[in-house]
């Protein structure tokens, strides 16, 4: 399973009853596809996987494999306790997904060994391929990384901790094991953009862009100019959308996941707002996410 291009991460709509809307789910992920992801992470960080039962992953994964139709892969997630887990890597499995994204576990903060055999336990649970999500309490050290990277279903590690120092061990320290060639990076930080030339300069090139996910134009257009070497464009960008877009982000917790909802909602679907405990943004910072988008859009001709 390779991955390239701009990784997809939709949000997970609401009714207005606060059910799961499929039909709106469906409608996003076929408009992230066609604007040209490179492959779909459904029930994810930004698809509030915190806030959805085992049986609502399931019914999104089946949504998402049903969409995409074997244009991409599609990946979903599972997480925190261990039987939870392997319970939701399960029904992943049996949703047809290609792909498990493997969360930490619930709140613990674990031994080294501990980690691995949380791994080796969820991965048991079902023959798709894994890749780790490195945040949280789940801090591998570059030693137990490479052992998780030995693991047979696991192809993959994405960094949500932001050391670029750790992270530089973390994936020396894999590719000095054996057969790890195709082995997979991704940068897991919220806004990835932002990081991404520093991510890029330690060998770690791919990303999710929760900004796909209402303005693909401009992620692509970072994207690209990101492998082409333009650093104006993307100076550009980070200095006048993406940077502002963090500082936004960064006023309320949550907000990494509640302004990718509104900002589907201001490109013309409405996909309902975030469960608690988080909270919908205000008039106020929806405006202001209005006119980043608009200058987002202007800058890369949009």
């Amino acid at each position: 399973m390779k991955f390239q291009g701009v990784l997809f991460f939709p949000v997970t709509p609401f009714a207005a009853d606060g059910s799961l809307d499929e039909e709106r789910l469906a409608r996003h992920i076929e408009n992230g596809v066609a604007a040209g992801a490179g492959g779909v992470f459904v029930a994810c960080g930004t698809g509030e996987f915190h806030a959805l039962t085992s049986d609502e992953v399931e019914r999104a994964t089946r949504v998402a494999v049903e969409t995409t139709a074997g244009r991409m892969p599609v990946l979903a997630a599972a997480g925190g306790p261990t039987p939870v887990a392997r319970d939701q890597a399960a029904r992943v499995a049996r949703a047809g997904a290609d792909g498990l994204l493997l969360l930490p576990p619930y709140l613990v903060t674990a031994p080294q060994q501990g980690l691995v055999r949380y791994v080796e336990e969820v991965t048991a649970a079902s023959d798709l391929p894994v890749v780790f999500y490195q945040r949280g309490t789940a801090r591998l050290t570059p030693e137990t990384a490479a052992g998780i990277a030995a693991l047979p279903k696991v192809v993959g590690i994405k960094d949500g901790l932001g050391d670029i120092e750790h992270m530089h061990r973390v994936v020396r320290a894999v590719r000095a094991v054996p057969g790890t060639e195709d082995f997979e990076f991704f940068n897991g930080l919220p806004t990835a953009e932002m990081t991404a030339p520093a991510y890029q300069g330690i060998g770690v090139s791919l990303y999710s862009s929760a900004v796909f996910a209402f303005a693909p134009e401009i992620a692509l257009a970072f994207h690209r100019a990101l492998a082409a070497g333009d650093r104006p464009l993307v100076d550009t960008l980070l200095d006048e959308f993406y940077g502002p877009l963090v500082r936004l982000r960064d006023e309320v917790p949550g907000y990494a996941v509640a302004l990718v909802k509104s900002g589907v909602a201001l490109r013309g679907l409405d996909v309902g707002g975030v469960r608690a405990p988080l909270v919908d943004p205000g008039p106020e910072h929806i405006a202001r996410l209005a006119k980043l988008i608009d200058r987002g859009l202007e800058v890369v001709g949009a």
